[in-house]
C-alpha cells in the first residue's frame, strides 16, 4: 500500500483549492440585511492554511504569501468591526474609511503574492499553457480593483463596467485556479 499524502484523502481539499476558494470568500459579497456572510477574514484565514501547506520556508513566495493572508485576515476583521463605508463622509468616521482603504489595497497586494507564488511553483517545475491565463487575469483584477478604489475617491465616475469587468476577472481567476489546483507541483507539504 502506497501512501500519497493527504490532498487524496477523501474529503481534503487540496492547497490551491483551499486558496481559490478563500479568494472567493474574501472577494464575494451575499448580503442578508446588511451582513455579509462570506465573511472575508474567514476567506483570507483559508488562504493563509493552503499557502501554508505549499511553504517550503518562511522566505518563499508562499511563505510571503502566507504572510500577506494572515495580514489580510486581521485587516479585514478590523474593517468588518468598523463597518467601513466608503459613502460617508471622510471626516464623520475615518477610521471607517481607513480600514476600507487598508482592506482593499492590502487585499489587492495578497492576491498579487498568492498568484505569483502559484506561479512561480508552476513555471519552476513544468510548462503549462494556463500561465499566461493566470498572469494576464492578476493584472485584471489587480488593475481593476485599483480602478475601483479610485472611483470611491476620486471625482471621476468609472461607471459599473469597471465592477462588472472587475467581478468577471476574479471570478475567472478563481476558476482558473481551481483548474490547476491538480498539478503535481501543488499538491503541498503540510
Amino acid at each position: 500500500m502506497v501512501m500519497t499524502g493527504g490532498a487524496d484523502l477523501p474529503g481534503t481539499l487540496r492547497p490551491v483549492t483551499k486558496i481559490a476558494a478563500g479568494i472567493g470568500f474574501a472577494f464575494a459579497h451575499f448580503h442578508v440585511n446588511g451582513f455579509d456572510l462570506l465573511i472575508d477574514p474567514l476567506g483570507w484565514y483559508m488562504c493563509a492554511i493552503g499557502l501554508g501547506q505549499l511553504r517550503r520556508s518562511p522566505t518563499d513566495p508562499f511563505g510571503r504569501a502566507g504572510t500577506a493572508a494572515v495580514t489580510m485576515a486581521c485587516v479585514s476583521l478590523v474593517a468588518l468591526l468598523s463597518k467601513g463605508v466608503r459613502t460617508s463622509s471622510l471626516l464623520e468616521n475615518p477610521l471607517a474609511h481607513l480600514s476600507a482603504f487598508a482592506d482593499t489595497v492590502g487585499a489587492l497586494i495578497a492576491v498579487w503574492l498568492i498568484v505569483d507564488a502559484v506561479l512561480r511553483r508552476i513555471r519552476r517545475s513544468e510548462a503549462h499553457a494556463k500561465l499566461t491565463l493566470i498572469d494576464v487575469l492578476r493584472w485584471l483584477m489587480v488593475g481593476l480593483g485599483v480602478l475601483g478604489l479610485m472611483d470611491g475617491y476620486s471625482p471621476v465616475d468609472f461607471g459599473a463596467e469597471v465592477d462588472v469587468a472587475w467581478f468577471a476577472a476574479t471570478a475567472a481567476l478563481v476558476i482558473t485556479l481551481y483548474s490547476v489546483a491538480d498539478r503535481p507541483c501543488l499538491v503541498g507539504y503540510g
